[in-house]
This record gives C-alpha cells, structure tokens and sequence, in this order.
C-alpha cells in the first residue's frame, strides 16, 4: 500500500463511521466536492496535506489521529 491509497482507506473508514459520503466530508470542512473526488480517485496520485487538514477539521480529529495507523506505520520505504 502506499501513501495515497492509506489516505483514501482512511477517509473512507473515518467517514463509515461517522455515516457521511466524501461529498458531505467536503461541504463541511469547506472543500469542493470536486476536490474531495479528485483526491479519492486512485488514478490521481498527488494529496495535498492542506486538504487533508481541511478533512480532519471536519472530522474534528487532528493530524496526529489520523495518521495514527497501522496503515500508516507500515507503509514501504518511498526512497528506492
């Protein structure tokens, strides 16, 4: 797994539990519907951390909780 899809797997856990589409996510933390989409979308591999914030605070979680995972910590090496 990398980067990108533990962002996506995270987001789309976090909003399971809260019971809400990446399009609500959006609309409440102040981010397009298209930027939440875009950022879903496993063919675009760019994340913006500034768009991740914008997520978390709607979530009202902070950076820390999110990225506190399994996932996260087992992610493979990025420099090869």
């Amino acid at each position: 797994m990398d980067v990108k899809d533990a962002v996506v797997k995270r987001f789309n856990e976090l909003c399971a539990r809260k019971n809400i589409r990446i399009n609500e996510l959006a609309n409440i933390s102040g981010v397009t519907p298209s930027t939440a989409y875009s950022m879903m979308d496993k063919s675009r591999r760019d994340v913006s951390i500034k768009t991740i914030k914008k997520f978390c605070d709607g979530l009202e979680i902070t950076l820390g909780e999110f990225f506190s995972t399994e996932d996260f910590d087992n992610l493979d090496q990025e420099i090869r």
